[in-house]
């Protein structure tokens, strides 16, 4: 892990058009999709959790370390929320992404993103050859995505680097996502024997 401390962001400000209503509000065993994420980024090797939402979005109480701040945006574009990630994530060494749509991510994933970063430019999950998150973004990376513009996330940017680390192996889980209502039915009785 860098010597200098990581933060998370939670992307939580999309416009959730598939799923038809306040996606991230939705219950998923037992409490808001939004929680699964944020308590996932808690668990990251961090010294903050900033939450990137719309205005409406009730993320809810998070006493204890490491601290959750959430940053309210009105645009829904990844872009904005990315910048607003990393503007909120001040003097950060690096960046994990989390998605707030993403409630399975396993514990200990991100442990091994930090450990394997070293100084490359970003470290992904992989599962079955597929890139998942969340994404640790180094520093270095930073500059870069302030020049991102609408719907554009880090993914262009990423395919053109031969300095980003990889975690192969990682559950399937990283790639699971819940884009529709019935995606949440679907996971919710997802097993770690399918992980």
């Amino acid at each position: 892990m860098t010597a200098a401390p990581l933060a998370a962001v939670v992307l939580a400000a999309g416009s959730a058009r598939r799923f038809g209503s306040d996606k991230l509000s939705a219950p998923f065993r037992g409490e808001p999709l939004v929680h699964h994420a944020i308590r996932a980024a808690r668990a990251a090797p961090v010294d903050r959790v900033i939450v990137v939402a719309a205005p409406g979005l009730d993320i809810g109480a998070w006493p204890g370390d490491p601290p959750v701040a959430a940053v309210r945006v009105d645009s829904a574009a990844l872009s904005t929320s990315l910048k607003a990630g990393i503007a909120a994530a001040g003097d950060a060494a690096g960046l994990f992404v989390f998605l707030g749509d993403m409630p399975l991510v396993p514990p200990g994933v991100a442990a091994r993103l930090a450990a394997a970063l070293g100084r490359g430019y970003a470290a992904i999950p992989r599962s079955d050859g597929r890139n998942g998150h969340p994404v640790l973004l180094s520093r270095r990376a930073f500059a870069d995505i302030a020049r991102l513009e609408g719907d554009e996330g880090a993914g262009k940017l990423l395919k053109a680097r031969d300095d980003v680390a990889f975690v192969d192996g990682s559950a399937k889980t990283v790639l699971l996502d819940i884009d529709r209502v019935e995606d949440l039915a679907r996971l919710e009785h997802w097993g770690d024997d399918e992980a």
